[in-house]
């Protein structure tokens, strides 16, 4: 509950919402020994159907796994009936989202298991409130109202636990996608790979930067050779990062334009007056290497292997 902000005036909230009051948990708690004598029944024929189907037949493939399983899940829809429904019921069942989640169990699965758990007890409803339809109907209607409340709650489990993976996943691509490498002593290589969106854009430059400060290099070798395409927006952050770069200092060069991002950035009206463009990556270093007053000079071999051995 910490996790996700959920705190008392929270499930409030929700039950409001889902119009759950005090005479619905009273309803429920009626049918506690109803529900303690059907519910074997319904969990072996809620696990003959889940096992009738490959994709969820595959989380229950070992038998202690499967035994294991259909107790917790006996436990779970008793706790349905208890009439308790504070923080420890919540607590309770964002952990079982969250252990689904965990092992992959897809939403449409976990979705499909409150569809069948439902139209089981409805039947049963009918039959043991025959003289009674109505009454039948209100109990039904308090029993969809707290699964929809569980049905969100394991949700929020979901969509957490997806958002903490992907925000883990952009920070290993902000580690190790853009890497930026010291050349020679004031020269810094980036050679960028992949398709270059907003989000990773700005953490390039953001790394350039602070590399550029650390290094205080003077000139700096962006080569997109590996870059397949890039929009109206990133061609405009590249310019922009040069302009940054230049004014801590350090020239840019960009090699490795191919036509197809030429002819898009040219079409885009980007202002290249200020990059420096070079056709690929070798001829972006020794333009470097010219800048920054270095010198390249072709050695013999056998000359140099001479000298060594002395």
């Amino acid at each position: 509950m910490n996790t996700l902000n959920i705190d008392a005036e929270e499930i409030d909230s929700r039950k409001r919402f889902l119009q759950f009051h005090d005479d619905d948990a009273e309803r429920l708690k009626s049918i506690g020994g109803l529900a303690d004598r059907y519910a074997d029944e319904v969990i072996e024929e809620f696990y003959r159907h889940l096992l009738s189907f490959e994709e969820t037949r595959v989380f229950l493939s070992d038998p202690e796994v499967l035994a294991r399983v259909k107790n917790a899940q006996k436990n779970y829809f008793l706790r349905l009936t208890e009439g308790n429904y504070g923080p420890d019921y919540i607590e309770n069942r964002l952990r079982v989202g969250s252990a689904h989640e965990r092992i992959s169990l897809p939403i449409k699965a976990y979705l499909g298991m409150y569809n069948f758990y439902l139209r089981s007890v409805f039947n049963r409803l009918n039959e043991t409130y025959q003289d009674e339809p109505q009454r039948a109907i209100d109990i039904f209607v308090s029993l969809m109202k707290l699964t929809f409340l569980d049905i969100g709650l394991a949700i929020d489990t979901y969509i957490s636990s997806r958002e903490r993976t992907i925000g883990q996943q952009q920070d290993a691509i902000k580690e190790l996608s853009t890497p930026v490498l010291p050349f020679r002593e004031g020269i810094l290589l980036l050679p960028v790979i992949g398709m270059i969106d907003s989000f990773r854009a700005s953490q390039l430059t953001e790394q350039l930067l602070h590399s550029i400060r650390d290094t205080r290099a003077k000139v700096v070798v962006v080569d997109i050779t590996g870059v397949p395409y890039v929009d109206s927006r990133v061609a405009s952050h590249l310019v922009q990062t040069v302009e940054a770069a230049r004014l801590m200092g350090s020239k840019v060069i960009v090699s490795g334009v191919s036509p197809e991002i030429a002819l898009t950035m040219v079409t885009l009206g980007i202002d290249l007056g200020r990059i420096e463009t070079v056709g690929d990556m070798q001829s972006g270093l020794e333009l470097a290497e010219k800048i920054s007053g270095y010198k390249m000079v072709r050695v013999d071999p056998e000359r140099d292997l001479d000298f060594r051995n002395e």
